[in-house]
């Protein structure tokens, strides 16, 4: 797929190299960003000119070392004069590169680039990254920036219903991709020895522990309280549990949770770690996972990174975890909000044996290899701009 793109562009219009932009509020940690950078990477290697715009960000070396190129903006304000504004900027970025597509991430920003590819040669598209609130027509309307793309991608099954059941779209506009990750970077046998050594002394671990791991930035959505809660439950000294995410400002949300774990007198056995530089490695050092979100999330790359490093997972059911979880097979679902559920649920993974253990990873990892790659992911999505790309030319002649 990645050389039919510039064959498009090669028989219908002379060689043009075809240019992308892709547009993203910021290039930091989360899997939009990470998605962004993937397909920026993919669209180099196709020859075609990978762009982001963004208002910056820590991955934008990541980006920069894949081939793409980066133009600051700041495209993830709300502010109506700057989203005002940010039209006329994206629309001389679209002039000055004679882009073929704009590919937007996000909410405010789409509407900035919705007006700015009016009256030019640009086709406007968008992913829906999320089940956006709709509770009010304000609301609802705002969400629409997305909903009036030419071709919209929905992250999982669970957004292109909440697509479908809110808006009326037509079925051939959307198209569903999951999310993919990278599995030669969460692969267990690419992690060495040496950076679980170096992991286990960041962490301090008690020696013989079984480590509980939940990655996710500390949002209160996430249900970093439902596990704290199900760790008292459990009641194992033996048991240490790792909460790994960063607050990003959340000061109060974090508070609650060191008062909890001490009410709770959990403060030997779980710890919250603000940034975790190696997540290969911590998920090697980890015997469970647990995505416990209180509140669907619209793909969730936890569950996913869990199973290719062939780690049980414990999920709450609902959102894209049931889409990527194999329930009794390659993980746990359990109802949200519910840390009894979750607490017998760890144990049952705790207690399983090691035939039963290797039984899961064989087939966690089989799942995210057929499924949930990042070159899956990036083969459907070069499809969409390949379709986009042929009409363009096609209606041209």
């Amino acid at each position: 797929m990645s050389n039919e793109i510039k064959t498009v562009i090669k028989e219908e219009n002379n060689s043009k190299q075809p240019v992308i932009i892709q547009i993203i509020p910021e290039l930091g940690p989360g899997g939009a960003e990470q998605g962004c950078i993937d397909m920026a990477s993919e669209l180099v290697k196709a020859k075609a000119r990978a762009i982001v715009i963004s208002n910056g960000g820590n991955r934008i070396s990541d980006l920069l070392r894949n081939g793409g190129e980066y133009i600051k903006m700041p495209v993830h304000s709300k502010n109506p004069l700057v989203m005002l504004l940010n039209i006329f900027r994206i629309r001389r970025v679209i002039k000055k590169f004679n882009a073929d597509i704009v590919h937007v991430r996000s909410r405010a920003p789409a509407w900035s680039a919705l007006f700015a590819c009016k009256n030019t040669k640009a086709y406007y598209m968008a992913t829906c990254h999320a089940p956006y609130n709709i509770a009010h027509k304000i609301k609802r309307f705002y969400n629409s920036s997305i909903m009036r793309a030419e071709k919209i991608i929905a992250i999982s099954h669970h957004v292109e219903n909440y697509i479908k059941s809110n808006y009326n779209i037509d079925d051939s506009k959307i198209t569903m991709i999951h999310r993919g990750i990278d599995i030669t970077r969460f692969n267990p046998s690419a992690v060495t020895a040496e950076r679980l050594v170096t992991q286990e002394k960041k962490w301090r671990i008690p020696d013989g522990a079984s480590v509980i791991m939940m990655p996710g930035r500390i949002t209160r959505w996430k249900g970093h309280s439902v596990l704290i809660k199900a760790m008292a439950l459990i009641n194992n000294p033996d048991i240490f549990c790792v909460l790994i995410g960063s607050d990003q400002g959340r000061s109060e949300y974090s508070k609650e949770l060191h008062a909890l774990i001490k009410e709770y007198n959990l403060e030997n056995r779980v710890r919250i770690i603000d940034h975790c530089s190696d997540m290969p490695a911590a998920y090697m050092l980890s015997t469970v996972i647990v995505s416990a979100s209180t509140d669907p999330e619209g793909f969730g790359r936890i569950p996913v990174e869990a199973q290719a490093m062939g780690k049980p997972i414990v999920a709450t059911d609902h959102g894209g975890a049931k889409e990527t979880i194999i329930r009794g097979e390659t993980g746990w679902l359990i109802p949200p909000n519910d840390p009894e559920s979750l607490a017998s649920s760890i144990n049952e993974a705790l207690f399983m044996n090691d035939e039963q253990r290797a039984m899961l990873a064989s087939r966690a990892i089989n799942n995210v290899e057929t499924n949930l790659t990042k070159d899956i992911m990036a083969d459907k999505t070069m499809a969409v701009y390949t379709e986009l790309l042929k009409d363009k030319y096609s209606n041209n002649e």
